[in-house]
Parts: C-alpha cells; structure tokens; sequence
C-alpha cells in the first residue's frame, strides 16, 4: 500500500488510523486491504484477469473452438477437443478450471444454454484493480463537494453558507507540479489530523449514547491537477 509506506513518520510504514484518514477509507477497510496485498490477493486476481482474456481470444482465433464460417462455437462442457474443458486446459493455465468458469459467468462474459453447452458473450476483457470500496469512496467524496456547493446556492437554505474556499492558479509552470504536491501533502495532512483529532475528541460513543441524534461531520482537502489551452501539465 502506497499510503502506508509513502507518508509514514522518519521513513517508517505509517499505522492504519493515519492511512485512513490519507486515503477515506474506514479503519476496518484498511486493514482488509493490507491483509489481501501481503497474503497476494491482488497479483493472484490480476492472473486470473490475464487469463480470462486469453482464454476469450482463444475461443474466437483458435480453430478448433470455431465454426466453418469462423465464428466461435458454443461449446459442450466436456470433452476431449472443441469443449469447454480442453478450451480451459489450453489458456487458463494452471488456475482451477472450476473457479474460473464460475467467475466467466458472473462477469456475463459467457453463458451456459439450455442444452447445456456454453456460448461466449464477449471477446474483451479488461481486468480492473479498482476496489469497490474505492469506488464507493470515491462518489461520497463527489457527493460531499455537490453537496456543499447545493446548500451555498440554495436562497431559501435552512441555515448559514458553509465554508468552501479553493486557491488556484492558471499561469503555473508544469515543472513547479512536484513542489506544489509535496507542499499539499505536507500541509494537508497536518490539516487533515488536527481536524482528526478534534472530531475523535467529539464523537459520541453510541455503546453508551444510543438514543442521541448525531450527524456526519468533516472536511475534505484535495489537489487540483489540470491542463490549460496555453500548453500541457508534465
């Protein structure tokens, strides 16, 4: 993980509380995420990812899984040739047939007939490492900056404008990027963790304070990175 070993303290891996709050992902999250890189979760998933590719473009360039008019065959489930077991035998390598079969269907990238054999739906398959706590992560981000802006734009708001400030600058020499990000990581984060600290020092404990009615409380830092009509960011 980046986070832990790129921002911890004196060149030492930084804990889990300080990568979530760097990354907004939930302490818990965290940790299942370090977990899966150091079990090896990640480069096994990314395996299996090359692999479905290949085996799709075997099923549409290989002859013997396509039909006289070159177009891939639906395949019976076993068989010695032209099935979908000796398709599997020949591009999914050493990963479990069964597995991999069962994770083609639910990415609809194949389908099993009635008959009982198997039609290939697609010809492509691009992995992705994105994680959907990630992603989900990601559009709360959004939705809290919309929302913001929403309550500021809105006359007949139920009470004051809440703070929302930006410094940007369209004149920046590209070569000056590095500088102005380590100088946005620096002072974010020490931002970032005294306002950390001061929501942890007024959070309710809700094992002892069932009944009190809380709300979702925080701000966001994030860096601007863009290109212009004068020339391109390097």
């Amino acid at each position: 993980m980046a986070a832990r070993s790129g921002y911890g303290i004196q060149g030492r891996p930084t804990n889990n509380a300080r990568v979530a709050m760097l990354t907004g992902l939930s302490r818990r999250e965290v940790a299942r995420v370090r977990d899966r890189v150091l079990d090896g979760a990640d480069d096994r998933n990314a395996q299996q990812g090359n692999q479905i590719s290949q085996i799709l473009t075997g099923w549409h360039v290989d002859a013997e899984f396509m039909d006289l008019e070159g177009h891939p065959k639906d395949l019976p489930a076993i068989g010695p040739t032209g099935s979908l077991a000796s398709l599997l035998k020949r591009y999914a390598g050493d990963l479990p047939h069964g597995a991999i079969r069962k994770e083609m269907q639910q990415r609809a990238l194949i389908e099993e007939l009635g008959d009982g054999q198997f039609r290939v739906m697609r010809r492509d398959y691009v992995y992705s490492e994105l994680d959907p706590e990630v992603v989900r992560r990601m559009g709360i981000a959004l939705h809290d900056h919309a929302a913001t802006l929403e309550h500021n734009l809105n006359e007949q708001r139920p009470s004051a404008p809440r703070f929302e400030a930006i410094a940007d600058n369209a004149s920046i020499r590209p070569a000056t990027y590095k500088v102005f990000k380590h100088l946005v990581e620096e002072k974010g984060i020490s931002f970032l963790e005294k306002m950390d600290a001061w929501l942890s020092e007024n959070e309710v404990d809700s094992s002892m304070n069932t009944d009190t009615r809380t709300v979702r409380l925080g701000v966001g830092v994030y860096l601007i990175y863009d290109e212009n009509e004068k020339g391109q960011l390097s």
